[in-house]
């Protein structure tokens, strides 16, 4: 089955990005959007757009029967979901295929395999993927994780079953504390998930966070090598680089492989990315998670690497064989990608929706926006706050970081706050410079560097 038409369940720049995708293979575009969304450049460019519900997500973006609804008015064949969302949802998954459409990612069953990350860890554990000391699945309750705790040691990690996107995790350094906030987490994991379930994992200090990109179309298996995403504020992910300078030529490759392993035992569809941490001082590597979707920094690979992983995405949901064999991907370059938020670093970066009066994007070879912006969009205030990404690449790190220096400096969003003076900042710091940093850097760094009210402030200009 080839897609003639495909809708986007999502909004902002993942919306644009898949619309862009989609078209340049052909394809028929149809925006889903919120009553807050009817202005946003996804419903300008899409060649048709179907309002959903009101603002609130729960009523429009998270509403399986208004998405099918839609997509089944629009006559689609497929539905991509991006990423957050629904996207990692494998009830909306098996519903999108008892409609008689397409899903661009992974089975419901696959999704519900990796997604369970107490699962995931034991299909890594099986296809001999090294896992973080701790649980061998879900704790049953305080005191079978006392004993699990007292045999690892502090500091732990406390984590819903259920979780993700770093959302869903205590660090607790004490057995009191840590017989304090179980209890607590399960309540919190039940509230936000849906599902209460917790389990242990020993805390890897100063670890970085890396993770390999993965395509397979249930067949063939291949990896597009690895990110590296350690700087991180309140374990979210704030700039991502590829490939990770950390690792040595025989971890990389260790690690890749690890990863396709992992795709081929489920019999992975679609793109995807798994997840671990990394110990340089040890060079050993731990699995942590399985992304079934498109991941915010995947242009930082297609930069590297010349693969479109969101064609590769449409193609694979279509019926299409993966287009690539693991001997023609290869390495060219450095890329750093930069997260631009609505957020105001002068007030502990909280959200700062608002009106965008000017935009001014730097245009320039290796220089890559993706963004939902436009110059005069009302930027809402209900949902994530990421605005864009400013992904740029150079013929080694050096050079990215130089051409990466530049770009900052001609990204100007006026009316509103935001990240990008936090970028600029980072981009200049001799530390980051020399790849000297891990999970804890950038809030060790925010604190230090940046603690007073005039640091904030220049980090908003």
């Amino acid at each position: 089955m080839t897609i003639e038409t495909l809708l986007i369940a999502n909004r902002g720049e993942i919306a644009v990005r898949i619309i862009r995708a989609a078209k340049a293979l052909g394809m028929r575009t149809v925006q889903v959007y919120s009553q807050a969304d009817a202005k946003s450049l996804a419903v300008r460019l899409a060649d048709e757009a179907i309002e959903i519900g009101p603002p609130a997500a729960k009523k429009s973006y998270l509403n399986i029967e208004a998405v099918l609804a839609a997509a089944k008015a629009a006559k689609a064949d497929a539905v991509h979901p991006g990423y957050g969302f629904l996207s990692e949802n494998a009830d909306f998954a098996d519903a999108v295929v008892a409609a008689g459409m397409k899903f661009v990612g992974p089975s419901g069953d696959a999704i519900r395999l990796l997604g369970d990350k107490v699962a995931a860890r034991r299909v890594a554990a099986q296809a001999g993927v090294p896992t973080v000391p701790g649980s061998n699945g879900r704790v049953g309750g305080v005191e079978e994780a006392r004993e699990i705790v007292e045999r690892i040691g502090f500091p732990v990690m406390i984590k819903a079953a259920a979780g993700g996107g770093g959302r869903g995790i205590r660090i607790v350094g004490s057995m009191e504390e840590f017989e304090r906030q179980f209890p607590q987490a399960s309540a919190e994991a039940a509230a936000a998930f849906g599902d209460g379930g917790l389990y242990i994992e020993k805390v890897i200090e100063r670890a970085r966070h890396v993770e390999v990109q993965i395509l397979g179309d249930g067949k063939n298996f291949v990896h597009c090598f690895e990110r590296e995403c350690s700087l991180q504020r309140r374990r979210q992910k704030v700039w991502e680089e590829a490939p990770s300078v950390s690792l040595t030529e025989d971890v990389r490759t260790k690690l890749c492989a690890s990863a396709v392993a992992l795709a081929r035992s489920v019999g992975y569809s679609g793109a995807g990315t798994v997840e671990y941490l990394y110990d340089d001082e040890t060079g050993q590597f731990y699995f942590i998670e399985v992304n079934t979707r498109i991941q915010v920094e995947h242009p930082v690979t297609e930069m590297i690497t010349g693969i479109d992983l969101v064609q590769e995405m449409l193609r694979i949901a279509g019926g299409a064989p993966l287009s690539v064999r693991q001997e023609d991907i290869a390495i060219s370059g450095h890329a750093i990608e930069c997260r631009i938020n609505a957020e105001d670093p002068s007030r502990d970066f909280m959200p700062a929706p608002g009106l965008v009066s000017a935009l001014d994007v730097p245009d320039s070879e290796g220089v890559r926006f993706d963004t939902l912006l436009w110059a005069g969009y009302e930027v809402p205030p209900f949902y994530d706050s990421l605005l864009g990404k400013l992904i740029v690449r150079g013929k080694d790190r050096a050079d990215c970081l130089a051409r990466l220096r530049v770009a900052l400096d001609g990204l100007n969003i006026e009316g509103i706050p935001t990240t990008v003076g936090l970028h600029r900042a980072l981009a200049a710091d001799p530390e980051v410079a020399a790849s000297r940093y891990h999970t804890r850097f950038l809030e060790h760094w925010l604190l230090t560097a940046f603690a007073s009210p005039q640091g904030s402030r220049e980090l908003a200009r």
